[in-house]
């Protein structure tokens, strides 16, 4: 009998270290996302590298700030240390399939977020906000608080990513419903807080007479703000912002952004890795389509209290 336990015995632990090395081996998810100094971006790696810890990966959060060829270099890292998946944010709707051809190649599963590239067949799939959706909402909204007549401006994202056209057109779609809106200015400033408040000291000097304006994201509505506050400009000119940031929120419960347009990147940035899992263990995502809308939500003064975190609006 004890010759009889102790080969029980010795034959669990022969097991034990195949069992926890399985248990570890579910392999490295590589999340390579925009420019987490912007909160959207954090949060947006933040909750994948959490889904895929839960999940029982290993998993990294790096950032390309846009630049494709980090964004390369980044896809070349993940291949060489043998990611089972990549959760990327692209940095430029056609600068980033050179990317995503080269994982592929190398037999990498790649899901795309928040933003699009051009060629479809290449990610298992792409997951974004459904910025046309999100920018008609916006922009009704704006109307109600700005008025159906009058002069505005616009700031506009980054060239390279499709949302920043889609947004915009979506705006466009609204706003041209109303003859005697007259949209006097328009400048990009590449959804950045710095380039907003630049680009809106630019604009108000050369049109002083503006009542609103409409931006494609929090950060560029955020430094409006800023360059209107400082012009003494802020209590005659609306702004309407696009992300549903925690400090956009903050701008609103302080009465100085109208509202904000929430995108659901905690929701698609967590479905993306769930995606990612179900490829790995089946070769399917699940889903019906390649291309995957998320329908945005309106945060207004009236639904605030409903904001439980960043991004997250309980309904």
């Amino acid at each position: 009998m004890f010759k009889k336990g102790m080969r029980i015995l010795l034959a669990a632990a022969a097991v034990a270290p195949i069992l926890v090395s399985s248990a570890w081996a579910a392999g490295q998810m590589t999340i390579i996302v925009n420019d987490p100094s912007n909160p959207y971006w954090l949060t947006e790696g933040n909750v994948a590298k959490a889904t895929a810890e839960k999940l029982g990966y290993t998993a990294s959060v790096s950032a390309h700030k846009g630049d494709t060829n980090t964004e390369s270099n980044m896809i070349d890292t993940a291949i060489t240390n043998k990611s089972v998946a990549i959760i990327l944010d692209p940095a430029n709707a056609d600068g980033s399939i050179g990317a995503v051809k080269k994982a592929v190649a190398a037999g990498i599963p790649v899901i795309l977020v928040n933003a699009e590239i051009n060629q479809e067949g290449l990610a298992k799939a792409q997951l974004v906000s459904n910025n046309a959706q999100g920018a008609a909402i916006g922009a009704q909204q704006w109307v109600e608080a700005v008025g159906d007549k009058g002069k505005y401006a616009e700031l506009l994202g980054a060239p390279s990513d499709n949302n920043a056209a889609t947004r915009s057109n979506g705006y466009e779609t609204v706003l041209t419903q109303y003859p005697d809106l007259q949209k006097v200015a328009k400048e990009v400033a590449n959804w950045d807080r710095t380039q907003g408040h630049n680009k809106m000291q630019s604009m108000l000097q050369a049109n002083p007479d503006i009542i609103g304006v409409i931006s494609g994201n929090d950060e560029m509505a955020l430094g409006a703000i800023a360059a209107l506050k400082e012009a003494g400009k802020l209590a005659n000119i609306k702004v309407g912002g696009f992300d549903g940031s925690p400090d956009a929120v903050a701008a609103i419960k302080a009465g100085e952004l109208q509202y904000t347009v929430l995108q659901p990147v905690a929701v698609f940035s967590e479905e993306a890795v769930k995606q990612a899992d179900n490829v790995i263990k089946t070769g399917s995502t699940g889903a019906k389509s390649e291309k995957q809308l998320f329908d945005c939500l309106l945060i207004t003064k009236d639904n605030i209290d409903k904001y439980t975190g960043p991004f997250v609006l309980s309904q």
